[in-house]
């Protein structure tokens, strides 16, 4: 299975000399915001980057999401929740302590990585069902099923291209960035009857989701 993105509302490519400017505007502030849903950046894909900025903006760029992501906290952030419609997403995971959340989730820990141009397919057929949330629809987690294993090639700020398998909860945190690359939401791939507000949520915290499937029908 490879990411898809939706073919409507469309909007034309921003001029480099535009989308440079946009960049500029969003770096000019201290803490950038974090887009939320509803706001079209969110559910257009994402231009290539190509080049059209040069090594010192992108590296402000880089950083900047980076203290974003941090201070929201999450494990991922891609350039269109802060506005900005290109194709770079940052990744980040330090684990969890819990042993038997580790365990039952894959979720090992994700060094720093900076994914540009990124595109994936499943590894193999394993799938596995998870809560998801998003820093750009907060107040809300649901179950979102996924490859556990996938095939990833992305474009590193070097500009080098690499080809990267990641398995379990890395998996998950590159495709939901991907996804929002190509103007998806984890929402638009979720069980939607798993939906759960954030002060509901902690019932169906478990390390997997079968309480959840039981208690909520799905």
């Amino acid at each position: 299975m490879t990411s898809a993105a939706p073919g409507n509302h469309l909007s034309p490519n921003l001029p480099p000399a535009a989308l440079v400017e946009l960049v500029g505007a969003v770096l000019a502030q201290d803490l950038p915001a974090i887009v939320r849903a509803g706001d079209p950046v969110l559910r257009r894909p994402a231009q290539d980057f190509d080049g059209q900025l040069d090594d010192a903006v992108l590296g402000n760029l880089i950083s900047t999401m980076r203290r974003v992501m941090h201070e929201a906290p999450g494990v991922g952030l891609a350039a269109p929740q802060i506005g900005i419609p290109l194709r770079i997403a940052v990744l980040e995971d330090q684990g969890v302590q819990d042993p038997e959340v580790a365990a039952a989730r894959a979720r090992t820990p994700l060094p720093f990585t900076v994914i540009i141009n990124p595109r994936y397919e499943a590894a193999d057929g394993s799938v596995a069902s998870f809560y998801e949330g998003c820093l750009s629809v907060p107040g809300y987690q649901a179950v979102v099923e996924r490859p556990a294993s996938i095939t990833a090639t992305y474009t590193r700020p070097d500009g080098v291209t690499v080809t990267e398998g990641f398995e379990g909860w890395p998996a998950r945190i590159v495709q939901h960035e991907t996804d929002h690359l190509n103007g998806q939401l984890y929402l638009d791939r979720a069980v939607l009857r798993s939906l759960s507000a954030d002060q509901e949520h902690p019932r169906w915290a478990q390390p997997t989701v079968d309480d959840a499937r039981r208690g909520l029908g799905f």
